[in-house]
């Protein structure tokens, strides 16, 4: 069975950074399009950042765009999302979610396209 395990989450003060990891098992990244999505406190799930199976790495929303990048090491089978200038509005549950939907997905698809997902990472950006 698939398993995602994010980590390196924590908290940090604002204009800090931090990168999260997510590790799938057994070795399958090639199998599936990847994404981070995050939820805030009172606040619905959304989109972060995502990266299909041909490697391509789809835009990222404004809300985080030149603040954070997406890599993955295939090598090592990881998700990285690299978070700078954090902001207190980044505050959420940061979670790691993968799909093996064979067309061209992204973290702005329908949720439900993604079926695994990770138990997530807590980020708290605070003075």
């Amino acid at each position: 069975q698939v398993q995602l395990v994010e980590a390196g989450g924590g908290s940090v003060l604002p204009v800090g950074s931090l990168r999260l990891s997510c590790v799938i098992s057994p070795n399958t990244y090639q199998k599936y399009n990847m994404a981070w999505f995050r939820q805030a406190p009172g606040k619905g799930r959304e989109g972060v950042a995502s990266i299909e199976k041909n490697n391509y790495i789809n835009q990222y929303p404004d809300s985080i765009k030149g603040r954070f990048t997406l890599s993955k090491d295939n090598a090592k089978n990881i998700l990285y999302l690299q978070m700078n200038s954090l902001k207190p509005e980044d505050t959420a549950m940061y979670y790691c979610a993968a799909s093996e939907y064979p067309g061209t997905i992204s973290h702005r698809s329908p949720q439900s396209l993604w079926t695994i997902w990770g138990q997530g990472t807590q980020v708290t950006v605070s003075s």
